[in-house]
């Protein structure tokens, strides 16, 4: 069950490495964005996977500590993954694709609805790089008036 690493697989490695990053979330429409700070270190499981480790606080959570995996599967030719967080119970499911550029990397995935009512939502966060350097994420949700609403974003930058 030998795997041949793809174009895809490499895209990937440009994430390996240690991290700090600033965050901006959006929790009231009517409220100035939190700001928080973390750092992540990034690694890789043979090129096939990624595996990411971040330490940090989480607006109205306090400090956190959150992994994710990503690969890429060459039988859907879409990338895959997964995220948990010490703040909660779910296990999101990452699916998506990287853009014609290879610049931005969308991942779509379902979770907890913001409102706290139970509900589930269709969420979509994409990385991109600015530079070898710099990354953004940008998470969206999927609001009932059927427009994705920007809730996050984070600036990363390598630690030389």
């Amino acid at each position: 069950m030998k795997t041949e690493l793809q174009n895809e697989h490499y895209w990937l490695q440009k994430l390996v490495g240690d991290w700090t990053y600033e965050t901006e979330v959006m929790m009231e429409p009517d409220q100035p964005p939190e700001k928080a700070t973390g750092t992540e270190s990034v690694r890789s499981l043979k090129g096939l996977w990624i595996l990411a480790e971040g330490q940090g606080e989480m607006p109205g959570c306090g400090t956190a500590t959150t992994m994710v995996t990503l690969g890429y599967d060459p039988q859907k030719q879409r990338y895959v993954g997964t995220w948990i967080g010490s703040m909660m119970t779910h296990l999101w499911l990452y699916e998506g694709e990287l853009d014609a550029a290879e610049r931005v990397l969308t991942l779509n995935s379902e979770g907890p609805a913001m409102n706290g009512e139970g509900k589930m939502a269709k969420y979509k966060d994409a990385i991109e790089f600015k530079s070898d350097d710099h990354r953004v994420m940008t998470s969206h949700v999927l609001g009932d008036d059927g427009e994705w609403h920007k809730f996050m974003i984070a600036n990363y930058q390598r630690k030389q």
